[in-house]
């Protein structure tokens, strides 16, 4: 007789270790994992959910900000915008591979299908299922955005109205404003005001002026990543017109700026605890100034020909970089923020 504990996964089924792999594999690198897909696996894919953190922390950010400024805070209210802030990022990836791919910006050879599967290009999915699935997360982020005005009133749904507008516009025709380097500025409003604003105001239904100068040094931080990946895409972008701020701007410009924005990170960070906006406890993250340094040198000259060996995102490599810095700034933020919030300075 075969016990419980050792029987054999029906085929097909893969053990739940493999599993989690799986998941860990799309959740790190934004690929599927080799041989079979799971469906989790799968949809961590299609919806890039490897930079989903990103908006998580400036969840965390606005809700730490409230609870740090002692405000009262309903925290229901500030649960469900955290989750249509992750469902709207999630919208926002899929309609950018939508319209992209509507208006013949991706194809085979561009990075987006080089460095991870394009959804339909990959056979992933179809253009019908992505627009369903466009439809159907834009549905439940509505569903959340009226419980949020009939809580809040219209200026969440200003908030919310604002950033699904310029969400659309990155891509979409008529206004594209990725093609005409407004992609990047739009990334900073609304990963600062926009996202960290809006979820301070759901939660206590004001929105002190402080609070939007404390969405900016994370909101540069994501711009960075942005940034990092149009450097990386200016031989093809150059090449079909897409005028993002890196090709406007050279790729040694642009490389400095993306240096400059990661700097000034620190700076307003110091800023904002001298103001007494952020607690003292925000400066650990001077601790992710060593992760900085090890990603300057390989930000400050040209693109290496060929990937290092196992790197998963190429032809991406600036973005990558900008990332793990992010990634460790951004956690170190949220930490000194639950710090400050916990022993009160």
């Amino acid at each position: 007789m075969t016990d419980v504990g050792d029987r054999v996964p029906s085929p097909g089924v893969a053990p739940r270790s493999r599993l989690l792999r799986n998941w860990q594999h799309a959740l790190s690198t934004g690929n599927p994992p080799a041989g079979h897909i799971d469906p989790v696996s799968r949809w961590l894919v299609l919806t890039r959910a490897s930079v989903l953190p990103m908006t998580l922390t400036v969840a965390a950010i606005a809700g730490l900000l409230a609870a740090f400024a002692d405000e009262h805070v309903r925290w229901w209210l500030f649960a469900l915008a955290a989750a249509g802030l992750v469902l709207a990022h999630v919208a926002n990836n899929l309609m950018n591979d939508l319209f992209d791919l509507e208006v013949g910006a991706d194809s085979e050879t561009y990075p987006r299908a080089l460095y991870a599967p394009h959804p339909v290009l990959s056979g992933m999915i179809t253009r019908r299922g992505l627009l369903t699935a466009v439809l159907v997360v834009n549905v439940v982020d509505l569903a959340i955005l009226v419980v949020l005005g009939v809580a809040r009133g219209w200026p969440v749904v200003a908030f919310a109205l604002a950033g699904f507008l310029l969400s659309v516009a990155y891509t979409a025709p008529p206004l594209r404003l990725k093609k005409h380097g407004l992609g990047e500025p739009t990334v900073l409003v609304v990963w600062g005001p926009l996202m960290v604003g809006g979820t301070y105001y759901a939660a206590t239904g004001h929105l002190p002026a402080e609070v939007v100068f404390a969405s900016l040094p994370y909101a540069l931080l994501c711009t960075a990543v942005l940034m990092g990946k149009h450097i990386d895409k200016i031989p093809w972008d150059a090449r079909d017109g897409t005028h993002t701020l890196p090709v406007i701007l050279g790729e040694r410009a642009a490389r400095v700026l993306t240096q400059a924005m990661m700097v000034s990170f620190y700076v307003l960070v110091a800023l904002l605890v001298g103001l007494g906006t952020l607690p003292i406890a925000a400066l650990v993250v001077l601790l992710a100034l060593p992760k900085l340094v090890t990603i300057w040198a390989p930000f400050s000259r040209p693109k290496p020909a060929e990937p290092p060996e196992g790197f998963p995102i190429w032809p991406l490599w600036y973005a990558a970089l900008a990332f793990v810095h992010t990634r460790r700034a951004g956690g170190l933020l949220v930490l000194g923020l639950i710090v400050g919030v916990i022993l009160g300075w």
